[in-house]
């Protein structure tokens, strides 16, 4: 074939799947694996969102509220938002990539730091704009030095707080101080992925700010907290007249029905929620003490996951454990070699993880 393509396309990196958890036991003849490695949510999803989808499943047959409608309706009244403020996705990757077909085009710049969420780059590239990267400072975003990166062509800014993978996040004064500074041409997206699991006091507001004389977009998913990943919805906070030009991009039935009916009954079962974020913080402090124990060395996070420098190579560590049915993180391709990300688990699943770290720490120390 001779194929024509642009080279913005043709450079791009593919996002690397991961294997089924099923593939990776028969590769290494395994059984009964845990999967510590997605952020996702150990308890499942909520009850009555499962019994919501039961409910629903006679109705595939038709097409999806283009609107989603209910589902704006009870988030509005839940977040204190209009519905004309919420725009919805195939997960919130979708309204980033939403965000960028709206507001980038060729040479517009995009600002984000490294290491954060891969999609905003690959987003930028696809479009054909222009990525400036930032590097993390002690880990955590550097809105300094990203104020210094701001052009007249620079028309969105991307800051994951918390920061995937570093689990760190900045407060409301810092935030503050950093929009101040920045021209009105700009909007700066939040991207709250892992809000839920913020220390309150240190949680922003991302509603104070959505009428700032520089736009904030806040974005947030039901895969974590709500436990349903498998069905990508996401939503993006902001003001109506961002939501306008979303809208016009957005393809019409872009959330299926089953998503919609699920996300309004996970946000009505607060009792799944409370126990997912008591899951989290007693999983953070039981694991951080006894991976600390092993010689490691562990970091506060405002995430239900967190980063280990276990001192050895990360890739061989990773191996180690996937031999042992635990499925963890590794993090060299962030630029961390000796470092592996780790999520919360059930009680049992974060025993076994300690247990089995412990062995491969022998196994593969220098």
């Amino acid at each position: 074939m001779k194929l024509s393509v642009s080279k913005n396309i043709a450079t791009l990196v593919p996002y690397p799947p991961g294997k089924p958890l099923q593939e990776l036991e028969r590769e290494y003849g395994i059984s009964g694996s845990i999967k510590l490695a997605s952020n996702e949510n150990p308890l499942g999803p909520s009850p009555k969102a499962l019994a919501a989808i039961r409910a629903s499943l006679a109705d595939l047959h038709r097409y999806p509220d283009g609107s989603c409608y209910y589902l704006a309706q009870t988030l509005a009244a839940r977040l204190g938002v209009k519905p004309q403020q919420l725009v919805f996705g195939n997960g919130s990757n979708e309204v980033i990539e939403l965000l960028v077909g709206a507001f980038v085009g060729p040479g517009d710049e995009v600002i984000t730091s490294h290491p954060s969420f891969l999609v905003y780059q690959t987003m930028v590239q696809a479009r054909n704009g222009l990525n400036a990267v930032v590097p993390l400072k002690n880990m955590a975003h550097d809105l300094v030095t990203i104020l210094t990166t701001v052009t007249a062509n620079t028309r969105l800014i991307f800051l994951d707080n918390p920061n995937n993978p570093t689990g760190t996040a900045f407060g409301a004064g810092e935030f503050e101080a950093f929009l101040s500074a920045l021209p009105e041409t700009v909007i700066v997206v939040l991207d709250e992925a892992y809000v839920d699991f913020v220390d309150p006091g240190l949680r922003l507001d991302v509603r104070r700010y959505l009428a700032n004389h520089v736009p904030v977009v806040g974005l947030r998913t039901f895969s974590k907290a709500y436990g349903l990943a498998g069905l990508r919805v996401g939503y993006g906070i902001m003001h109506e007249e961002i939501a306008g030009y979303l809208h016009r991009v957005r393809q019409p039935f872009n959330v299926n029905s089953l998503a919609q009916v699920a996300a309004i009954a996970a946000l009505e079962d607060h009792e799944h929620y409370q126990q997912t974020l008591a899951v989290t913080r007693e999983g953070i402090n039981w694991l951080s003490r006894e991976i600390d124990r092993l010689g490691c060395r562990t970091f506060p996070t405002q995430t239900n996951f967190f980063l280990v420098d276990t001192g050895c190579d990360c890739r061989a560590v990773y191996e180690k454990m996937l031999q042992k049915g635990v499925i963890i993180r590794p993090m060299h391709a962030y630029g961390y070699p000796t470092y592996i990300r780790i999520t919360v688990g059930t009680a049992s699943e974060n025993e076994r993880l300690v247990s089995s770290l412990a062995q491969c720490l022998k196994a593969v120390a220098p």
